[in-house]
């Protein structure tokens, strides 16, 4: 195959199409490249699962008890949940732009880039293992919400839709964090910057109180956060809150097409 679209002119019809026949195969392979450092060290997954037990464990339940946020008649650790396994994705994802700057001080990057594989299958490719990583936190969180008595639903199909919405949110920061790295360039920046957006973004979410008692500025952000749309999904899945599933999915589809798009033109400047 990498023969053939070598041959192919770069700007033909056939080139093209031969590329993005390629593009699903060549992201499925990014992405178990990235899933197999998984399997040579588990205990980051078991280190990552620890904050959000936590924030499970002792601010869900101690909220729960003094009823100090007003959820509607919703218990606090049940709205809390799907808040705990957005901000697992968020915490999982927004960190791979170090990575990725440890693939280009390495000389693995380098490398990447000079195969036929398109940068946006690399970049997508390790977006949407960020999405795999993240996944494994939603059933750490999920199986110890039931074990908390959480009522969450069972259904199939609003489980697959917690699956799109936990990768497509992934793939947007993760996205973001490749977009960082290719701007700053360093490990060190990235880290800082890394912590300096991560827990803004949380907290100008609804992930932790409804967006009815934000103030005014506070709210405005919340509507351009898109890690709000990725809550109110997976609270309306989860937990049958109030959810507008059609906008909320179509701004992170569209916040993750927007960001792999930008990532995969730093690609370049970042390897080099």
């Amino acid at each position: 195959m990498s023969a053939r679209l070598d041959a192919l002119p770069l700007g033909s019809v056939d080139g093209w199409g031969a590329s993005l026949r390629a593009l699903p195969g060549r992201v499925g392979t990014m992405c178990l490249v990235e899933l197999q450092k998984i399997r040579r060290d588990r205990t980051e997954l078991l280190f990552r699962a620890v904050q959000p037990v936590l924030w499970l464990l002792v601010f869900g339940v101690t909220f729960t008890k003094i009823k100090a946020i007003p959820t509607g008649g919703v218990p606090y650790l049940d709205y809390l949940t799907p808040g705990v396994i957005a901000q697992s994705a968020l915490f999982v994802s927004i960190f791979y732009g170090i990575q990725i700057i440890w693939d280009r001080d390495a000389g693995i990057l380098a490398k990447l880039m000079v195969t036929p594989t398109p940068r946006a299958a690399l970049v997508t490719g390790k977006a949407f293992a960020a999405g795999m990583r993240a996944l494994s936190q939603v059933v750490v969180v999920l199986v110890l919400s039931a074990l908390l008595g959480v009522s969450l639903t069972t259904n199939p199909l609003r489980l697959l839709g917690v699956v799109a919405a936990v990768l497509l949110g992934s793939a947007f920061f993760c996205c973001l964090s490749i977009i960082i790295a290719g701007l700053v360039l360093s490990r060190d920046r990235m880290l800082g910057i890394g912590q300096a957006i991560m827990m803004p973004l949380f907290f100008a979410s609804n992930a932790l109180y409804p967006v009815a008692i934000m103030p005014g500025w506070l709210q405005a952000i919340n509507h351009a956060n898109p890690l709000s749309y990725q809550v109110e999904a997976l609270r309306g899945l989860l937990i049958g809150s109030p959810a507008r599933l059609w906008l909320d999915y179509a701004v992170l589809l569209g916040a993750a097409v927007a960001a792999i798009a930008v990532a995969s033109a730093l690609l370049t400047r970042l390897a080099k």
